[in-house]
């Protein structure tokens, strides 16, 4: 068997759901390094502390929610992209060959 076509639009969603986990996952973790520098700037007891410290939880939050969604994207239109290239190149190359069982 060989694939020789792909759903580009199918492509392109589904690399998008996977680059919106990968986003939510960095997202996280950007959260707890905003935090952890957050609670290390609360150590000082001064004004610039106090913007530190407003940053620490705008910057985490707005990871939690802005890289989800900003990965989803550039992972839809790559996948897009992905999928129109393999269309092309499966026309000059026969496809992926395929063993199923």
């Amino acid at each position: 068997m060989r694939l020789k076509r792909v759903g580009v639009l199918s492509v392109g969603m589904t690399f998008g759901a996977i680059y919106a986990i990968f986003g939510l996952i960095f997202g996280v973790f950007f959260a707890l390094f905003a935090t952890l520098a957050g609670g290390l700037a609360s150590l000082a007891e001064d004004e610039a502390a106090e913007g530190g410290r407003l940053f620490g939880l705008l910057f985490g939050v707005g990871a939690v929610f802005f890289l989800p969604i900003f990965y989803g994207i550039l992972g839809f239109l790559g996948g897009l992209l992905m999928g129109a290239l393999y269309n092309l190149m499966s026309k000059l190359t026969g496809g992926i060959e395929l063993t199923l069982e």
